[in-house]
């Protein structure tokens, strides 16, 4: 198994370098993608002083969102041929190494996609705002019941993805740019037919910095996924020929 990490950032300075040590001591084949939106707090000049060959840098020339990151990402990993699985998981601290460990484990065990879930047994939040925890749960209830996939949390970012998922779908076409993002690639992970399975992990809210969340994200959420649900009581195969090449 040789797993890369890709890592989105905006403004992650006070946390960067804590996520990718943890990462490092997590196993030596290991590698991360830190994707910087051109954040003004030096957060990618932190990543690159590292000079470690395990670390990489892809800086972007401005900021247009998280789903543009793990797009640039993806495709990042698939020209460089030697990746096993991919990993999403956030900049600021808030997803735990150890939780993905287990994750691997279990990705490498039955190749299927991975969710790291908060809403199941031995998963947890520590320090999340109530409200921020009913809009998740919320928007999770809302895209299971509007495109059918069961999964208890479709709003989280901490996932492993097989290889050989992403060189089978049309990255291109997952345009999503917010939190959406996360629900539009279990979409594609439906469509694909991949097994999908979750694992439980402790989510802890960012001690620095500042929450990316905003109203259009929600409102894209909520837009996407109410015509996507249009779509899919009405378009038949239409996921599967939109997704998959």
């Amino acid at each position: 198994m040789n797993p890369l990490v890709i890592i989105p950032t905006y403004n992650e300075s006070q946390s960067i370098t804590e996520v990718i040590d943890g990462l490092l001591s997590l196993r030596e084949n290991v590698e991360i993608l830190v994707v910087d939106d051109n954040s003004p707090d030096g957060t990618a000049q932190l990543v690159a002083a590292r000079g470690i060959p395990r670390i990489h840098l892809l800086s972007r020339e401005s900021k247009t969102g998280l789903g543009g990151a793990y797009r640039a990402g993806f495709l990042w990993a698939l020209s460089k041929k030697r990746f096993s699985h991919v990993v999403t998981m956030d900049g600021d601290g808030s997803h735990r190494a150890i939780d993905l460990s287990l994750m691997l484990s279990k990705a490498e065990t039955v190749n299927s996609v991975v969710f790291g879930t908060r809403w199941m047994p031995g998963g947890a939040i520590i320090n999340w705002p109530k409200s921020r925890q009913f809009l998740s749960k919320a928007g999770t209830r809302y895209a299971k019941f509007a495109l059918k996939i069961d999964l208890r949390d479709l709003t989280g970012g901490f996932r492993v993805y097989p290889i050989s998922l992403l060189e089978d779908l049309n990255i291109s076409l997952i345009q999503s740019e917010g939190y959406c993002f996360q629900i539009e690639m279990a979409r594609a992970c439906v469509a694909h037919g991949n097994i999908l399975i979750e694992s439980p992990i402790t989510f802890v809210e960012r001690v620095s910095g500042v929450s990316k969340m905003s109203r259009s994200i929600v409102v894209e959420a909520l837009w996407r996924v109410s015509v996507w649900g249009f779509m899919r009581r009405f378009g038949n195969n239409a996921d599967k020929l939109h997704y998959v090449k």
